[in-house]
């Protein structure tokens, strides 16, 4: 964690654990920890997609179907066979990397278009799968009475609980990719981002670590579907459609795709935009979010991660324009 201070994961960590009591003596905040709660849960899926996107530089349109894999795994197993929720989530975080091995082996030496065009066609034929299997997903009517989690008879049942459930697994997550882009495998990451060419004559595995960031990303999604499924009870197929993969793409470029800070701004702020700020525009809120999102991209291309550093930048720049 060389590129990412202790100290403000600390603060962070620090904030999230006081914000909820903080929301209930401000008027008009009573219901951002709920709203934290998904963000927690999209937050753990775009770190994932961090490493693959940002530092692999491999693309994906299809992690909705990672996200739904696990969400399935979880509702079935809970739901239909009554097992325990965590030896669920373990499956189907499971099956979601076997999956992930499978589609990417092949899929992972395309590039560029390709690379999308691929992914994108593997999340539409999950999604189909969770659509047509109404014996086993309940079709579009979807599955209920999806039980919640509890640990040594302490039951996450309350919106304060799963809030700090979520927010403890994504400091976690967050723990683990700090250290991994900083490893070894890491920079072998960063090497076949910047050039594939390079990073083979220099004696990295190409197809391996390209393999191992996706099935990593995968993991990290079905986690958070897993955990999704648990909070609300509820899964159908249209929570994991193509938008949902398109939007957390976006979640990403807007937070900054090669920043895991980034990952985690990105996630909560279209959280916010789309769950909270936007509603009152109504009929205008898909144009204003179109144009927060462009906004971003012609003067924050590296996303709003990179907006403290540019600041610092102008400001230092400041006196000596104004002395020239």
């Amino acid at each position: 964690m060389k590129n990412i201070s202790r100290r403000s994961l600390l603060i962070f960590a620090v904030g999230l654990a006081v914000f909820p009591w903080v929301a209930k003596m401000v008027p008009g905040l009573g219901d951002y920890p709920e709203v934290l709660i998904y963000a927690g849960v999209y937050s753990l899926i775009t770190l994932g997609l961090s490493v693959l996107v940002g530092f692999a530089g491999q693309i994906s349109l299809g992690h909705a179907a990672f996200f739904g894999i696990g969400a399935y795994a979880s509702a079935v197993g809970t739901a239909t066979y009554n097992l325990d929720p965590w030896l669920c989530l373990l499956l189907g975080g499971l099956v979601s990397m076997l999956v992930a091995f499978g589609v990417g082996v092949p899929s992972l030496k395309l590039k560029g278009h390709y690379l999308a065009m691929a992914t994108l066609a593997f999340g539409i034929i999950v999604f189909i799968i969770f659509n047509e299997e109404v014996t086993i997903t309940g079709g579009p009517d979807g599955l209920n009475r999806i039980p919640g989690l509890s640990l040594f008879g302490f039951e996450f049942n309350t919106t304060l609980r799963f809030y700090y459930l979520i927010w403890s697994v994504v400091l976690l997550a967050f723990w683990f990719c700090a250290n991994l882009v900083e490893s070894r495998i890491g920079r072998a990451f960063r090497a076949v981002h910047a050039s594939e060419v390079a990073a083979m004559a220099m004696g990295i595995n190409i197809s391996s670590h390209k393999v191992q960031a996706f099935v990593l990303s995968a993991a990290l999604a079905s986690l958070a579907g897993s955990l999704y499924v648990h909070y609300i009870n509820f899964i159908n197929p249209s929570t994991c459609n193509l938008f949902f993969s398109v939007k957390l793409i976006i979640m990403i470029i807007m937070g900054g795709a090669q920043s895991l800070w980034g990952a985690v701004v990105g996630a909560v702020i279209v959280t916010f935009l789309s769950n909270e700020w936007l509603h009152a525009f109504q009929e205008w809120e898909v144009l204003i979010y179109g144009a927060v999102l462009l906004l971003v991209i012609i003067f924050l291309p590296d996303g709003l991660a990179s907006l403290p550093s540019k600041v610092a930048a102008w400001r230092r720049r400041g006196p000596a324009g104004g002395a020239s």
